[in-house]
């Protein structure tokens, strides 16, 4: 399958509500549309994982994110900077978001999690799409995650759309939360 096929199934697939896989950094994702209530809540149950916990959006871009965060400039420019720099990467930082965030992505916070992956693959199916996409390890709560396409595909073939194949990087662990406000690491 040419790599542009791959992508443009991807995005078929979270345009119609759908729930794909595909690697990340360290892991293989579950993903879908973050405004479409149906596709979190069916992650969610995927995941055996409760709505308030809140879910981690990743982009291509600072920019696809601009309708989910405020200005990272309302944060001061030391921890603007900070944020800008350690993007792409497998950083993830808690900003504050708009009011307009639906509260089956933030959960029970007034915050968001959101990272612009460098992953080559996640970063391309979030470029064909043109925005954001929920991303949350594939594995069903407290469980250890996929790491590749026939892990993900034994686990949750049955329960996702599409399986975007591909190789997770060297990463042993998750990425890196820290607290926009704060600079503090909630996750090594």
């Amino acid at each position: 399958m040419t790599s542009h096929i791959k992508f443009v199934t991807a995005r078929k697939a979270l345009e119609i509500g759908g729930v794909i896989a595909y690697p990340t950094e360290a892991v293989f994702g579950l993903g879908c549309e973050p405004m479409n209530r149906d596709a979190v809540f069916r992650i969610l149950e995927i995941k055996e994982r409760h709505v308030k916990q809140g879910m981690i959006l990743i982009a291509s871009s600072i920019e696809q994110l601009n309708d989910y965060i405020h200005p990272l400039d309302n944060l001061g420019e030391v921890r603007a900077k900070e944020i800008r720099t350690s993007w792409p990467g497998g950083n993830t930082w808690i900003l504050p978001c708009k009011a307009s965030v639906p509260y089956w992505i933030t959960g029970v916070h007034r915050s968001l999690a959101v990272r612009v992956t460098d992953h080559p693959i996640a970063s391309k199916i979030c470029e064909y799409y043109g925005g954001p996409i929920v991303s949350t390890s594939a594995n069903v709560h407290g469980r250890e995650p996929t790491r590749n396409v026939f892990q993900t595909f034994k686990a949750f073939g049955d329960y996702v759309d599409y399986i975007v194949p591909g190789t997770v990087d060297k990463e042993k662990n998750p990425s890196v939360i820290r607290d926009g406000v704060t600079g503090k690491v909630l996750r090594g």
